[in-house]
């Protein structure tokens, strides 16, 4: 299928050929129209327009995590990183309109005509996969051209929605592009007054015509407003784009006492205070458009509000769709320009020349030729490569910032023929399959599965995927490279150790930290101590927001099972014993903090050592995130953050520094694995289930033992 993309790096817009994308909670749509927010796309195009310094002044927060990853993981990691973002494409808009061809809902059937919402979801693409809550049905009578509109038609339907108006009361709206145009009307089906405030003669005259009260522009408008209403307006609602600040200040001076201003557009916010504070006006910016907006249960998982919760996204979408059915919304003089899909890039040429006057721009789409199982996208021309005859073919699933910082950046440079990589957006699949040289993609993992041409997977997906994908992956036959966490429970590990008995292929899992040169050459220090050892593993790992997925019960594990299991394995890998008991305590969880996340667990290996593993969010990220040491037969070694390796043993220090990066061992694991070498999978095994018995270790207050063949091992 074709779809619109935004080159991060130039700031130029292409249409592509990617994969149809796959349907999960809600359904797959082929889109008819898709409308350009020209406000909020071009908001983003600009911003891709810059040199890479006029993007870290239009975002100082991810410079600064950017140099927090500097002085932790070295400038080659942090400016690998930063690339790999900016060589991703972007997906432009967020309202469409077509027919449903795939569902995974009872919501909704095959040949339902739906409009459809979402940045990410509802794009300009040929086919979306969007979750239920973020579609609706369009009612008889509404055309698919109309309805493309309902996502921007809902923002306005919440902006009116926060001014609480009543029927009969009086509402400035400021700024009449499109969402103001919009807004006039709403406000008009609410039974309201409305005087429309613009600088542009010609929105005026169309507001005026679609049912506004009163026009005006800025000059005299406080004379104007006092005719109008001589108290004021009741309600102000703020439409306008621009960094000025002169929308907020014009909305004091005419919202009347204990009135409310809603701040609907992206415009400058130093609201005068005095103004304000004499009138006691309330100041409210408007989120999107209705609760459930930037909620990852409602928008993803499909879990609904309450009634009560009147007027979510979806419900803001439906009414909006009512009021175009009842003729209450003229969409057609708001519609100035239409294009087929194939000239997008002219669309937006127009946006950003300015050339001539836009209102509503369309996207329209053609009946794709490839239907909805178009899942697989051939590459032409990729990338040539010397690969040895004979060499392992490997096929990828998942796609996400690890994957493609960490991981696929090695794969050109190993002895291996790259074959296809699938993740669950064809964008994403496209863009990683260009860059690394893959021969394809897809949005459906059991291609890569069924290809007799792959003799071994990658899987780099969402922790939940992991074991599940594994076991699927060793049933075709395939050895399988899965990143950890191996399982998120026990049933999924013993699955996972079922499938590999039954299987006469191998699996290593991403514990990459035993590969390291830097915990090698510790490893090798101690190898001919005559004790056991004495380790301890401080985590400074910083705060984790509490919507990061990690901390989703179905897809992270938390972190003590997502992260944690590198550094039990790397104690295992040092002590070269498996553990076999675990006790840990957390803090409390209170505020922002999780309950797993704040923690110490100290194990005991089968050969007499212990190890204790601190785990906290509460420091400083400019100090180092991980350190390790040991302690054994009178000598001590020390690794911090894979970048510094210290020994010592009788008074006599050696030390090493990388300078540029760490050493985590990313290369080397995927250079064994490629090779052939059998992994330690009941040492991946014991570190997996060593999470598990922590976390009950924390909720029991108890030790825990460790046997790996509770788990049929």
């Amino acid at each position: 299928m074709k779809q619109v993309l935004l080159d991060l790096q130039s700031g130029s817009i292409r249409v592509e050929d990617v994969p149809v994308p796959a349907v999960t909670r809600g359904v797959v749509v082929e889109n008819a129209y898709s409308l350009i927010s020209a406000g909020t796309e071009s908001s983003l195009i600009n911003l891709a327009g810059e040199s890479l310094i006029g993007k870290a002044r239009a975002r100082p927060d991810d410079v600064k995590k950017v140099l927090q990853k500097i002085g932790t993981d070295g400038p080659l990691p942090a400016y690998r990183q930063a690339m790999s973002r900016l060589a991703k494409p972007e997906p432009l808009g967020y309202s469409s309109a077509g027919t449903v061809v795939k569902t995974g809902t009872d919501d909704f059937e095959v040949g339902d005509r739906v409009a459809c919402a979402g940045a990410g979801y509802a794009v300009h693409a040929e086919y979306v996969a969007v979750p239920k809550n973020l579609c609706v049905r369009i009612p008889d009578g509404v055309g698919l051209r109309e309805a493309a509109f309902t996502t921007v038609g809902s923002i306005a339907m919440h902006g009116v929605r926060n001014a609480h108006v009543t029927v009969g009361e009086n509402v400035a709206v400021i700024g009449l592009g499109l969402i103001g145009l919009l807004t006039v009307q709403i406000l008009k089906a609410a039974g309201c007054r409305a005087i429309g405030i613009d600088i542009d003669r010609e929105k005026l005259a169309l507001a005026a015509d679609l049912g506004a009260d009163a026009v005006s522009n800025y000059d005299g408008l406080a004379e104007r407003m006092k005719v109008f209403s001589p108290f004021g307006a009741d309600a102000v609602v703020i439409t306008a784009a621009t960094p000025s600040s002169a929308p907020i200040e014009a909305a004091g001076r005419l919202v009347r006492d204990k009135g409310r201003v809603v701040v609907v557009g992206n415009v400058g916010m130093n609201v005068p205070r005095d103004i304000f504070y004499e009138k006691e006006a309330e100041v409210v910016v408007s989120r999107s458009y209705g609760p459930g907006r930037y909620d990852r249960n409602y928008e993803e998982r499909g879990v609904d509000y309450p009634i009560y919760v009147r007027w979510t996204e979806r419900r803001n979408m439906e009414a909006f769709l009512e009021l175009v059915r009842q003729k209450r919304i003229d969409l057609d003089r708001l519609i100035t320009h239409t294009f087929p899909l194939d000239s997008a890039p002219e669309a937006y040429d127009l946006i950003s020349a300015g050339r001539e006057r836009y209102i509503g721009i369309l996207l329209q789409y053609s009946p794709n030729g490839a239907g909805a199982s178009g899942t697989v996208t051939r590459l032409s021309g990729p990338v040539a490569r010397k690969v040895p005859a004979g060499a392992r073919t490997i096929g990828c699933i998942g796609a996400g910032v690890h994957a493609q910082s960490a991981l696929y950046p090695n794969l050109p440079g190993l002895p291996v023929n790259l074959a296809g990589v699938a993740t669950a957006t064809g964008l994403s699949a496209q863009s990683v399959a260009k860059k690394y040289g893959f021969a394809y993609c897809t949005t459906d993992y059991r291609a890569i599965l069924d290809d007799p041409g792959i003799d071994a997977v990658l899987i780099a997906t969402r922790n939940d995927l992991h074991a599940p994908m594994a076991i699927d992956a060793l049933a075709a036959g395939k050895d399988v490279f899965v990143e950890k966490p191996l399982a998120t429970d026990t049933e999924g590990l013993r699955g996972v150790v079922r499938a590999y008995s039954e299987s006469e292929n191998r699996l290593m899992v991403g514990f990459n930290r035993r590969y390291s040169p830097l915990a090698r050459k510790m490893k090798e220090f101690f190898e001919k101590r005559s004790t056991p050892m004495v380790l301890h593993y401080r985590v400074n790992a910083g705060q984790i927001p509490p919507g990061h997925w990690v901390h989703d019960d179905e897809q992270g594990g938390g972190m003590l099972i997502s992260e944690c299991c590198h550094f039990f394995d790397l104690m295992q890998y040092l002590t070269g014993a498996r553990p076999v008991q675990v006790y840990a305590r957390a803090i409390e969880a209170t505020g922002t903090l999780r309950k797993y996340d704040n923690f110490q667990a100290t194990l005991a290996f089968a050969d007499g050592s212990v190890g204790t593993v601190t785990y906290t969010t509460l420091g400083d990220r400019s100090y180092s995130k991980e350190t390790v040491e040991v302690f054994c037969d009178n000598a001590v070694g020390r690794i911090t953050d894979f970048r510094d390796l210290e020994l010592r043993r009788d008074g006599k220090v050696a030390r090493e520094r990388r300078w540029l990066a760490q050493e985590k061992g990313f290369i080397e694991e995927l250079r064994a694995f490629v090779k052939g070498e059998e992994a330690d999978f009941a040492g991946s095994v014991a570190t997996t289930l060593a999470t598990f018995r922590a976390w009950e270790s924390i909720d029991t207050g108890r030790s825990q033992k460790i046997d790996i063949g509770t788990v049929g091992l």
